[in-house]
């Protein structure tokens, strides 16, 4: 491992530090950077975030390097933690005093004193983010590792700096942490690190449920987020946050049939989606589209094994599930249950002749997520027989050619009403009413079942004559 850092360092970053040197200088605190833009430095990776440590006061030390850069930042201070943030350009910049902590059994927010740079560095969570580089004039760019982090970095090892019992818990977060680094980095957890998990792992229960699910979400962007739920399960982490999760695991037999490891297949779909797309939320849709498989079980002798209904009840499950784990109720959530109420639709298309009715459905349905529901259930096939995937792939190719040419002729996805709400009421003189939601249904349903085009003229006369039905005449 290379020794001097100071040669993996671009223009700006080097000039960022040369900032922060000069400054520390002045004031006369000696600076250090530290963490994970030291450790990412090192392996050649790209970090947004620079973490310094000074013997001295960190938010004064902010200050003072926040008067030099051009345009002057805005700086953040956490009075309470003695720290201070500030964004230059596309970096995060955070000034902290060098510290040691001390923790009660029932809190993780610590008591806080100075200290000295390996009191600093012994509370952090684990060796190669301990590892720093001295900023200061005498020695600058020497690498200061009293841990053998640069060793573990080469070892591809996350380890604790202290004993992993007082470190996880003191702060039961880096339980996760640890397996978030394992997975990002592709690196091993190191023996005595992985019994301190697993001896702890029931102190995650005095963590926010919004800081376990922040963390959650870097191991879900991971490049194969299976990794880390594997040991999030293995561990007894995953359990005691997201027990329907590990309710998908297991499999059962009767009659000498049993079906597959839904925990494991919902893995293996999400690693699937992961090598297609980063987007968050689609990626929870491939973790949550078969959450309520283990409710709707069912046995049948000459089926086998049935989950009718799943698609419609794993819907249903998702608000508690996103309140549960402290993630929005919103438009967010909307969109992951649309995509698990939807995912069997376009499998089922592969499975029968196609007819335009279907389609129009399922556009509509869709709507502007049909690409993403797509990609969803092309993740869902999960065989080990490469001849029976290739199958599938091509009939997803077929539903997909489809779906362009009815979708070009009848224009469904992005659908607008041909007559409106407002349209009705004037021409009948009505008020708001379930008239009103009668006709609009009555057009929609025969435009999608392809007995009116989706147009005006048709669909006004369908107006009249569903009209006609109700009763209802027009306004003179």
């Amino acid at each position: 491992m290379d020794n001097q850092l100071i040669f993996k360092l671009d223009t700006a970053e080097r000039k960022i530090l040369d900032i922060i040197s000069d400054c520390g200088q002045q004031l006369n605190y000696p600076v250090f950077a530290i963490g994970g833009f030291v450790r990412d430095r090192l392996i050649g990776r790209p970090s947004k975030d620079i973490d310094i440590v000074c013997l001295g006061d960190g938010i004064k030390l902010a200050q003072e390097v926040a008067s030099k850069f051009r345009p002057i930042p805005n700086i953040n201070i956490y009075e309470r933690f003695g720290t201070a943030m500030i964004r230059h350009h596309d970096l995060e910049i955070e000034f902290v005093g060098a510290r040691k902590e001390s923790y009660s059994s029932e809190s993780r927010k610590p008591t806080v004193s100075p200290g000295t740079l390996q009191d600093d560095q012994l509370r952090r969570d684990f060796t190669i983010n301990a590892i720093s580089i001295s900023l200061n004039q005498d020695n600058f760019g020497e690498i200061i590792d009293p841990f053998n982090g640069l060793e573990d970095l080469e070892k591809k090892i996350i380890r604790t700096p202290a004993n992993p019992d007082i470190t996880f818990s003191d702060d039961p977060l880096r339980m996760m942490r640890a397996i978030r680094f394992s997975t990002q980095l592709d690196y091993e957890i190191e023996p005595r690190t992985w019994t301190g998990i697993l001896n702890n792992a029931k102190r995650i229960r005095i963590i926010s449920k919004e800081r376990i699910s922040a963390e959650l979400e870097k191991i879900i962007l991971c490049q194969v987020p299976s990794i880390g739920f594997d040991k999030l399960f293995k561990s007894g982490l995953l359990e005691l946050f997201f027990p329907e999760l590990c309710m998908l695991h297991g499999v059962e037999y009767q009659d000498g049939k049993g079906h597959k490891d839904n925990f494991y297949h919902t893995l293996q779909v999400l690693d699937n989606l992961s090598k297609k797309t980063d987007k968050l939320w689609l990626r929870w849709a491939a973790i949550l589209h078969d959450i309520a498989k283990p409710q709707t079980k069912r046995y049948d002798s000459e089926l086998g094994w049935t989950f009718h209904g799943h698609e419609a009840l794993g819907a249903a499950m998702l608000p508690r599930i996103f309140k549960n784990l402290r993630m929005p109720l919103d438009h967010k959530m909307k969109y992951v249950q649309k995509l698990v109420r939807l995912h069997l639709r376009p499998i089922a298309l592969t499975q029968e002749i196609i007819t335009d009715s279907a389609l129009r459905r399922l556009l509509f349905d869709a709507g502007e997520d049909l690409e993403d529901l797509l990609m969803l259930c092309e993740a869902d096939i999960t065989s080990k027989n490469s001849d029976k995937v290739k199958r599938y792939l091509n009939n997803y190719s077929k539903v997909r050619e489809r779906l362009a040419e009815v979708e070009e002729k009848d224009r469904i996805r992005e659908w607008q009403p041909p007559i409106s709400g407002e349209e009705i009421m004037k021409t009948f003189n009505l008020k708001p009413g379930k008239e009103i939601g009668l006709i609009k249904n009555a057009i929609r349903e025969s435009i999608l079942d392809g007995i009116i085009p989706n147009a005006y003229e048709p669909a006004f006369q369908l107006m009249l004559d569903k009209a006609k039905e109700l009763g209802l005449t027009k306004a003179i």
